[in-house]
């Protein structure tokens, strides 16, 4: 397998004529990823929950590139009933090129469920996006070329993250969850690659390495806190750097359906993005395919692809 060793977003092709819609896209990662395909060309969703941040956000870009084409989309992925009329909003006028699964939440201290019924972080990271993803998918089928970019996490590699008690019924603890959500991002596209086999579209997950963001707004505690402090200054990474695999799956030729891409560095912290090795197990078709079943049985979406 060969990659681009020193992949920049300079190297991002023009994207005109071409349309992403990027959930969580008001902060951290997200919003970078919304600056970097604006700037070449992109029109851009902004999907999230707040209106008012969103279009803070899309103020914000367009006050530093004033030709960009950005619009908004509310979106709550802790909310089945929003999410069907987000995705039917899309589905019913618009092509997408580029769907891109951003938003997240992680370490919330206490178990809380969804307006649906659901483990917070798991409904909103896995099965919002999963029936996100399978609403929208007719806009997704009219492109020419489409691709879904969904953003796990390191943690998707972690044994707490095994795909039992998905949601924390028999015990909570809170990046166990978190961990099992980003296993779930990394084992769905892998199976949603399988069915999108022999199709234009592509469907690739990534993880962004190691960066400050909204998701540590749940750390308690002046102890926590500090550490947090220590690691912005030290270990991790800015949203910047942290948005450039998502932008490289989102637009390089080099990309292949299937594919978890991460940065180069040996720790996979930081650095240029590359394929980098699937957590054990997580290519199992069986895997895949419960995952699959459970998601739409658990949100009742069904997923056609075809």
């Amino acid at each position: 397998m060969t990659y681009t060793s020193h992949w920049t977003p300079d190297a991002i092709a023009d994207q005109s004529g071409r349309t992403a819609l990027i959930t969580g896209a008001n902060s951290g990662i997200g919003l970078q990823t919304v600056r970097g395909l604006a700037r070449r060309g992109a029109r851009v969703i902004l999907a999230g929950r707040s209106l008012a941040k969103l279009e803070e956000a899309a103020a914000l870009i367009e006050a530093e590139t004033p030709d960009v084409n950005l619009s908004t989309l509310v979106l709550d992925l802790g909310d089945l009933a929003s999410i069907r009329d987000a995705a039917g909003q899309i589905a019913r006028t618009e092509t997408v090129d580029l769907l891109i699964n951003n938003a997240g939440v992680m370490n919330i201290p206490e178990r809380r469920t969804t307006k649906d019924g659901f483990e917070m972080t798991v409904g909103t990271n896995h099965l919002g996006h999963f029936a996100f993803t399978a609403q929208v998918f007719p806009s997704l089928q009219r492109s020419a070329a489409s691709r879904i970019v969904t953003v796990s996490a390191i943690a998707a590699t972690w044994r707490s993250g095994e795909l039992t008690d998905l949601m924390s019924e028999q015990r909570y603890r809170p990046m166990s969850a978190y961990a099992k959500s980003k296993r779930a991002n990394v084992v769905f596209t892998r199976e949603l690659a399988r069915r999108l086999a022999g199709t234009s579209s592509k469907a690739v997950v990534i993880h962004p390495g190691s960066a400050i963001t909204n998701l540590q707004r749940h750390t308690q505690g002046v102890v926590a806190r500090s550490l947090t402090g220590l690691m912005e200054r030290f270990v991790m990474g800015s949203p910047e750097g942290a948005a450039w695999p998502s932008l490289y799956a989102a637009t390089s030729p080099e990309v292949r359906s299937g594919q978890f891409i991460g940065p180069a560095a040996r720790r996979q912290d930081a650095g240029t993005p590359k394929p980098v090795p699937l957590p054990r197990g997580a290519a199992d078709p069986a895997e895949g395919m419960q995952l699959w079943n459970e998601s739409e049985r658990l949100t009742k979406v069904r997923f056609t692809i075809g």
